[in-house]
């Protein structure tokens, strides 16, 4: 016993700590914890609303509901979309990052911005047919796996034209999975804000005037909640590959541009 307070006392080895030289080191640690602190709040949400509070919600007595609903989304809402927003923004500029080391060693440093550009094309024009797949719809139309065959689709043909249209010889792997994931996380972000934050603004509004005006839930709000559903559970299904790929970006680099 004597010995280890002698050895904690007088260590023979201790911690010793050392910034990294170099400013884009330092950078890119913070933006990565950044991005791990924000993305856990934003998909920790996400899993919530999908698998504990819409099912959780349906059970709960409809006045009782429409009492807690405003002041528990109100809350809910914000973490959600501000925490999405600073993770995908911090994700552009660690994205930005790894272009430019890219482009630097292809020797022709303007590829950054080109790279950048078609990867925001190719994943706008993606959410375009995404948004409309998320629809609430009657007939064939509605039917789930009609939707989710739909929405893979897009995803795999933007995944693959992204790539293809940055690719070259010195494209790194986290270029490439970064390109794919993070244009799946854009695809969320455009849904959270887009869809999901618009329709919930309306619902706690409403909401609150029934439960302190005793104002009846317009007609509109059931599709609402039902088009609310359908994006937040696209969100949840594409949150699955985009954090694999977030996650071997730097630790498992199994994506490379091959000649043809």
């Amino acid at each position: 016993m004597s010995n280890l307070l002698v050895a904690a006392v007088f260590p023979a080895w201790v911690p010793h700590f050392t910034f990294i030289q170099g400013h884009l080191a330092n950078e890119l640690i913070v933006l990565r914890w950044l991005h791990l602190v924000f993305g856990v709040m934003w998909i920790g949400l996400l899993y919530y609303f999908n698998l504990v509070q819409y099912p959780a919600m349906k059970e709960v007595e409809a006045g009782a509901r429409t009492k807690v609903y405003p002041a528990l989304m109100s809350r809910a809402m914000g973490w959600f979309r501000w925490s999405a927003l600073v993770t995908v923004l911090v994700g552009i500029r660690y994205f930005q990052i790894h272009l430019a080391a890219d482009a630097n060693a292809d020797g022709t440093p303007g590829l950054m911005g080109k790279w950048m550009g078609l990867w925001f094309a190719v994943w706008l024009v993606a959410y375009l047919f995404i948004y409309a797949l998320q629809l609430p719809s009657k007939g064939i139309l509605g039917n789930g796996w009609l939707r989710a065959v739909g929405i893979a689709l897009v995803v795999g043909m933007a995944s693959w034209l992204v790539m293809v249209l940055n690719g070259g010889e010195n494209v790194s792997s986290p270029h490439l999975a970064i390109s794919v994931g993070g244009g799946i996380g854009l695809v969320m972000l455009l849904n959270t804000w887009g869809v999901v934050w618009q329709i919930q603004k309306k619902l706690i509004r409403w909401s609150r005037a029934n439960a302190e005006k005793g104002e009846a839930m317009p007609a509109e709000a059931e599709r609402l909640k039902r088009w609310n559903y359908l994006t937040a559970r696209c969100s949840f299904w594409l949150s699955f590959p985009m954090l694999f790929l977030m996650g071997v970006a730097s630790h498992y680099p199994f994506l490379s541009m091959v000649a043809k």
